[in-house]
């Protein structure tokens, strides 16, 4: 039921789309007796989609996400495993697909690589709401680990989880870790301390290795603007519901802590 909630709840009120929908609404209003208001609830909302379009602050927003857990050296001592988090891959027209995400598939290559006897763990099933999962980012993640020359004995695909709380549990139970391994949790950095908070409420112990930086962490963030639109929302949407996750999650008792720390 949670999953579920969670897909509807987010698509009526992103701010993203709520701002769009502000815009439509006004649209129409203006061809009523409510043109008056409908002009300020239309400047309004165009204000907010040009904020979020080209001003610093969609990457000023997901900055304390991505600054939460730092950087490991991907060379620093022995490896058990990586644990990959879905949500960069999947698979179209029989082919791989890779989105904005793709640095956890690529760096999960060269930790296999850095490191020849850990396990690469990938979680990651299918997450749509409207439509039914016939290839799973699993899927993908095969397809990409053996055409880059993984050996598939290295390689843990799975392929039921649709959201974060499942990776942690689902993958937990996959790999059924015991006590002195050290297994390295990769996923975007501005989703780590949510994925950090589940992984660890469902008991299984594991260093964050965070990648796909959207912020420089340089004071530029706070006023180099976007030069595209759709970058500038596609952060900003990112950042919003990782905030709002980090309170669903707490909310539901999902994590222990409602912004968790190193």
């Amino acid at each position: 039921m949670f999953f579920f909630l969670s897909k509807i709840i987010w698509f009526l009120f992103s701010p993203v789309n709520l701002l769009i929908l502000l815009a439509a609404l006004a649209a129409l209003l203006a061809f009523t007796r409510f043109a008056r208001p409908a002009r300020w609830l239309g400047g309004l909302a165009m204000l907010g989609i040009l904020v979020l379009s080209f001003s610093p602050l969609p990457r000023i927003i997901v900055r304390p996400l991505e600054n939460r857990f730092p950087q490991q050296d991907a060379v620093r001592g022995p490896v058990t495993g990586v644990i990959v988090l879905g949500g960069a891959i999947g698979v179209a027209r029989g082919d791989i697909v890779l989105n904005h995400a793709a640095a956890r598939m690529t760096k999960a290559v060269e930790l296999a690589r850095l490191h020849p006897e850990a396990k690469i763990a990938f979680t990651g099933g299918g997450a749509n709401l409207l439509s039914p999962v016939i290839r799973t980012e699993a899927d993908g993640a095969r397809l990409l680990f053996e055409a880059l020359g993984l050996p598939p004995e290295r390689v843990v695909l799975e392929d039921k989880s649709r959201n974060t709380r499942e990776n942690a549990i689902f993958t937990r139970d996959l790999v059924m870790p015991k006590p002195g391994e050290r297994w390295l949790l990769l996923t975007s950095a501005w989703h780590m301390p949510r994925a950090m908070g589940v992984f660890r409420k469902a008991g299984f112990a594991v260093e964050a290795f965070p990648v796909d930086y959207l912020s420089g962490n340089e004071q530029a963030d706070f006023f180099r603007p976007y030069r595209e639109a759709s970058r500038g929302l596609d952060i900003a949407e990112l950042a919003f519901k990782e905030w709002a996750g980090l309170v669903a999650y707490y909310a539901a008792g999902y994590t222990d802590a409602l912004f968790p720390a190193p």
